[in-house]
């Protein structure tokens, strides 16, 4: 099977797979241009509620396919970078559910998620270092955004690869699963993901991830729409709520998780 991202949609969770097990499942060039496309088809779809990020067998992603920088480690760069840009704006809650090496530009993926779940034998490392090449700064940021500046320096000064376990200390990832239960917490996670108010998930995305211009857009949304009085009235009837706002409605967010009405 050629080097591809393949994705299925089932019970609100997307689930879309790096698959390129001949190298670690390194992205190509294909792959990283084929990511922002996808990306924004699934946060169209109102069946996705969750997205998984994960890859084929036992690798998340060993990084970019070094064929690739053949050419323009420039050009290869900025093509990892939207790719990334755009995982970070999907306007649904993300996880990267990690096994096996999360490396070079898997770990920069994997830090554009919202959460990270690992498997306890997991490695996680930043490698431009050993090839020369200028992490970007966007990269750099959100990796700091992350980490802190102590352990981002670390990651990136030497290229040196951290297990789970360091990673989970220094907030790289969020939890840590031993080997063989990743795919059953990610799963039950995401279900409970499925069920809470994608108002609260946009809103709280947005805030934690430092936009301070769009307070009142969101206090209009919570008073405007029904998931607050929905969720209030299912507490006190002890019943599973069934919220209704949704990203992926007409005049909600965008594909780039932004408002059509920029008020």
């Amino acid at each position: 099977m050629e080097p591809q991202l393949s994705h299925r949609v089932a019970d609100g969770v997307a689930t879309v797979v790096i698959h390129h097990p001949a190298k670690r499942n390194a992205m190509t060039a294909d792959m990283w241009r084929a990511l922002p496309p996808l990306l924004d088809t699934l946060a169209d779809d109102p069946a996705v509620r969750v997205l998984v990020l994960t890859g084929e067998g036992g690798t998340f992603c060993a990084g970019a396919d070094i064929s690739s920088l053949r050419g323009s480690a420039t050009q290869a760069q900025a093509l990892a970078v939207r790719a990334e840009e755009a995982l970070a704006v999907f306007p649904k809650p993300t996880i990267a559910a990690v096994r096996g090496y999360c490396v070079g530009g898997g770990c920069q993926l994997a830090a554009a998620c919202d959460l990270r779940f690992t498997e306890e034998h997991a490695s996680f490392g930043i490698t431009p270092a050993k090839l020369g090449i200028v992490y970007a700064a966007s990269s750099t940021r959100r990796l700091v955004s992350l980490v802190g500046p102590s352990t981002a320096k670390y990651l990136l000064f030497s290229g040196e690869l951290i297990d789970a376990a360091r990673a989970l200390r220094t907030g790289l990832v969020d939890e840590v699963l031993p080997d063989g239960e990743l795919d059953g917490r990610v799963a039950e996670f995401a279900r409970i993901l499925v069920s809470r108010s994608q108002l609260t998930q946009a809103a709280a995305k947005e805030f934690a991830d430092g936009r301070t211009d769009r307070d009142g857009y969101w206090a209009r949304q919570a008073r405007e729409g029904d998931d607050t009085a929905e969720g209030v009235a299912a507490f006190l009837e002890r019943r599973p709520p069934e919220f209704t706002w949704t990203t992926s409605a007409p005049g909600e967010l965008s594909r780039q998780g932004r408002p059509s009405d920029h008020s």
